[in-house]
């Protein structure tokens, strides 16, 4: 039992539970870092935990698994895309190009709008570049295989780091 008493402890968990849900269902944004949200989730959780005297071995070791998985879903993250971009050999300025233009449009408007204006901006970018629509289809195409590939990873290792919280939280 916590200091703060159990109350705090099931309004905690549920705040971090909470969040960690929400950087779940982030994750189809591709411009939001959901896993890098859901590891701030459990490091505050750790702090509180730590500085109540409820962090053993064992939860800092969860701790640990949690933020490894957070780093290594966002180098994999990247690599997917990369790799499955590459492979169609688009160059980086059509990648730059389809990456600012997600962002912008998620800043002036929504992250969905953000998500479909990124292949768009591919599309577009490369069709400029090829001056063939059927190649440039082509690496639109590649990288949105690459981006569910690599939401495919991301989310699984999101889960992978709820539940490792929530057996450090409930254990």
């Amino acid at each position: 039992m916590t200091e703060l008493g159990p109350g705090f402890e099931i309004l905690l968990q549920s705040l971090v539970l909470f969040v960690m849900l929400l950087g779940l269902v982030g994750l189809l944004m591709p411009i939001f870092p959901g896993l890098t949200v859901m590891w701030l989730a459990t490091a505050v959780y750790a702090l509180v935990e730590s500085a109540n005297l409820n962090m053993d071995w064992v939860d800092w070791t969860l701790f640990v698994l949690v933020t490894l998985l957070m780093l290594g879903g966002n180098v994999v993250d990247n690599i997917i895309i990369a790799k499955k971009m590459r492979d169609v050999a688009i160059p980086w300025r059509s990648v730059g190009i389809s990456w600012a233009a997600g962002i912008i449009a998620s800043i002036f408007f929504t992250p969905l709008i953000g998500v479909l204006a990124s292949p768009v901006a591919l599309l577009a970018a490369e069709y400029l570049r090829l001056r063939d629509r059927r190649q440039a289809v082509i690496s639109t195409k590649a990288y949105l295989v690459g981006w569910g590939w690599a939401f495919a990873a991301r989310f699984s290792i999101g889960v992978v780091m709820t539940g490792l919280w929530m057996l450090w939280a409930w254990y």
